[in-house]
């Protein structure tokens, strides 16, 4: 078996069970399929059972990228390239199913850039990705619980979130010294017009003082506006993580609102 390489986060996927159940979260018959990190191909070969239209993956090792293309042949287009600098949309004008065992050490960085990414035309109909059940349990978190914060708002602002179940360590090879979860993302119809730069500028501020109450944030950003803190039913006597997602998009804008 090829040896994983700890620089690029590598765990490959092993359990045929699990296998299976990522495969049959939708129904991937006719439709085009991007997978991302396919390393030794495991679910790569579940994918093509299926019968997609088109698979496409992109692998950042050399090795493996030579190993899938030898496997594989002519079934699936292989991109030897780095995710974070590649573009999605340039693959095809048809929507995309994304699956991902994302590497640990880069996975919030690839959500981020999509969701930043996205406009009103998505490029996908769904993600499905693995995380470190940390990270998942931080995209998927609720106001009011210690894992909410910025990458809970970020996540939520564009997509529906649902956790598909953890996974132990023994599913993969290596196995990680962690669980992994599954997280299935479908797109939100309608979601707050805003600028990704601002949600960011707004969460930051807000969240450098996690434990802390809302009046120091909220002041440095709007200088103690009374209309906007009566418009929106804030109490400055919470803390960053009492505040549900809604009330954050809905303070970028207001704070957009100033600043035009």
């Amino acid at each position: 078996m090829i040896r994983a390489k700890k620089s690029l986060g590598q765990n490959f996927l092993i359990d045929k069970n699990i296998i299976e159940k990522i495969v049959n979260i939708v129904n991937i018959q006719g439709k085009i399929i991007l997978e991302v990190g396919p390393g030794t191909g495991n679910l790569t070969s579940s994918i093509l059972d299926k019968n997609p239209k088109k698979v496409y993956v992109v692998e950042k090792d050399n090795k493996l990228a030579n190993q899938l293309e030898d496997k594989f042949n002519n079934l699936i287009t292989i991109f030897n390239d780095d995710i974070l600098r590649f573009k999605e949309t340039s693959l095809t004008k048809e929507k995309l199913i994304v699956f991902g065992n994302l590497p640990y050490n880069i996975s919030t960085e690839i959500l981020t850039k999509w969701i930043i990414g996205l406009n009103d035309n998505y490029w996908f109909d769904n993600l499905i990705l693995m995380f470190q059940k940390e990270v998942a349990n931080r995209i998927i978190a609720k106001f009011n619980t210690s894992d909410y914060g910025r990458l809970s708002i970020l996540s939520n602002w564009k997509l529906k979130v649902e956790k598909i179940c953890d996974i132990k360590p023994e599913s993969f090879y290596p196995k990680p010294k962690i669980d992994s979860s599954l997280l299935f993302f479908t797109p939100k119809n309608k979601f707050h017009k805003i600028n990704s730069k601002n949600l960011e500028l707004i969460t930051r501020i807000f969240f450098n003082h996690r434990r802390k109450m809302l009046k120091k944030p909220y002041n440095q950003i709007f200088n103690g506006n009374l209309n906007i803190l009566n418009k929106l039913k804030i109490d400055l006597n919470l803390r960053p993580q009492n505040l549900d997602y809604e009330v954050y998009y809905q303070l970028t804008k207001e704070y957009e609102n100033l600043i035009s």
